[in-house]
């Protein structure tokens, strides 16, 4: 579910880099460094963003359980349950986080766009607010699945 809710904004931002019409204005376009390093930041941060919503799914399958064969020295050995959990639960608390600043942002802000545009990049991004709350509950899952006794 957390891939779901990553989506649609990484696409927004692979939309902007394409050219696509958003609604944008050339003020938008500039404070996103586009054209510039923004052609290469903004997929980016796509694509880091995928991966680490990716990363979220070795919390409820087996991969995230043992080592990849590719690990040297680790191969075939049970990942320790807190090197798990602790850098899930920093993400799932700072993903919240986002999610709240984001909504209020959303609130508060003064983007120089068209209302359509507006709603489009909100309905891409609105999604994300619960990508921090869904990576605690699996995380949370996660650590009872492997401390039960």
């Amino acid at each position: 579910m957390t891939l779901w809710a990553t989506l649609p904004s990484a696409l927004w931002r692979l939309a902007v880099v394409l050219g696509v019409p958003l609604g944008l204005a050339e003020s938008e376009y500039d404070s996103m460094l586009i054209p510039g390093w923004g052609y290469l930041v903004v997929p980016l941060l796509s694509v880091l963003q995928e991966a680490l919503a990716y990363l979220t799914l070795g919390l409820v399958r087996p991969w995230g359980e043992v080592w990849p064969g590719w690990v040297p020295w680790l191969r075939g050995r049970r990942i320790p349950v807190l090197a798990a959990v602790v850098p899930a639960g920093i993400g799932a608390l700072a993903c919240t986080v986002y999610g709240v600043l984001f909504v209020w942002t959303t609130l508060h802000a003064e983007m120089d766009i068209a209302p359509w545009g507006e709603w489009l990049m909100n309905a891409c991004y609105l999604p994300m607010a619960v990508w921090g709350p869904l990576l605690g509950a699996v995380t949370l899952h996660y650590y009872r699945r492997r401390t039960r006794g």
